[in-house]
């Protein structure tokens, strides 16, 4: 048997205080409408500021590689591939968020499944970030996990509404 909806809930609890079935029944469907709303709000909120910060690495990765001095053209390869390939990542991640925004329906379990696991994508990068470039005195290392995990909570506050 499965547990009853947050709105399945409210229904209850206006029935039971209004008695009136008519009134009941519609404002459920509000709230259905409502909560499925609220949970593509937050996913399309959430992959838009993910995206974002993917863009904010690319920008900079010139600049970022004559930071680094001279260094081996094949050291200055992979240290441009690493670069971009966060930005690759969360560009993937973002356009997940939004592809099961616009096709899942709200609450079923893949789309549940979906932003929690992006958001443990987004935690796991924002970990790493923090353990490494956070360590530096750059500014936008100590502020990328924070960034992460504002778009995580998100993600998780749209899995379960």
């Amino acid at each position: 048997m499965t547990e009853p909806s947050r709105c399945a809930l409210r229904t209850r609890q206006m029935e039971d205080v209004a008695e009136v079935g008519p009134i009941a029944s519609t404002t459920g469907n509000r709230c259905e409408e409502r909560l499925a709303a609220m949970d593509k709000v937050l996913a399309y909120l959430g992959a838009g500021i993910v995206a974002a910060w993917g863009v904010a690495h690319v920008v900079p990765t010139r600049a970022v590689l004559v930071g680094f001095g001279a260094i081996s053209p094949s050291n200055r390869r992979v240290l441009a591939q690493e670069w971009l390939a966060e930005a690759f990542t969360m560009w993937f991640v973002a356009a997940v968020v939004i592809v099961t925004a616009a096709l899942g329906a709200p609450g079923a379990p893949l789309t549940t499944w979906l932003y929690r696991v992006s958001a443990l994508m987004l935690v796991a990068i924002g970990t790493l970030t923090a353990a490494t470039g956070g360590r530096t005195e750059i500014v936008w290392f100590k502020i990328c996990p924070v960034v992460l995990a504002v778009v995580a909570g998100l993600w998780v506050t749209a899995s379960l509404v």
